[in-house]
């Protein structure tokens, strides 16, 4: 794996407030892909990379309100880490994929998502002993990430293709 992610993970900081929850369960949601290895986790959605990717960093979320599951976020751990700094957690992030420009900026302002106390103080661990900086324009290069992506490599279960009625290729 990638050098930031292994310097991320010796932080040992508890990154539930940036929405990168360590559970001591992960429940086997069925988009969940087969060759993914996590990250954290939000609720249902696992934030992680998937091996014939490399250090690209993905959500698979069963409940996304876009037409797929599982879709890229950044082109590397570092700009993930740079993109959670600019937006004080991951859930904005992994939202872009269903939102537009107008969208993200609200929800962005919105006075549930301010940066709370303990929000500020891992956002600062993280880019203090990281030495990363936020992500300038984190909508444009998320969708960046995403426009033309070809998710063929991406392995799924074949309760993933039993719950979406579809045939395995």
């Amino acid at each position: 794996m990638n050098t930031v992610f292994e310097k991320f993970k010796q932080l040992n900081i508890d990154t539930t407030p940036i929405s990168l929850e360590h559970p001591e369960y992960i429940y086997p949601y069925f988009c969940y892909p087969t060759n993914a290895v996590p990250i954290g986790f939000e609720g249902c959605i696992m934030y992680c990379f998937i091996k014939p990717y490399g250090d690209m960093v993905f959500a698979a979320n069963p409940e996304s309100c876009a037409d797929t599951l599982v879709y890229p976020l950044a082109n590397s751990f570092e700009d993930f880490v740079k993109l959670i700094l600019a937006c004080t957690s991951a859930n904005p992030v992994e939202q872009i994929v269903w939102m537009n420009k107008e969208q993200f900026e609200q929800h962005l302002c919105n006075e549930k998502n301010a940066c709370t106390e303990n929000q500020k103080t891992v956002l600062d661990i993280i880019a203090k002993e990281l030495s990363i900086s936020p992500m300038e324009n984190p909508y444009e290069y998320v969708k960046a990430v995403q426009a033309g992506f070809d998710g063929s490599h991406i392995e799924y279960s074949d309760e993933y293709y039993d719950v979406l009625g579809i045939e395995r290729e």
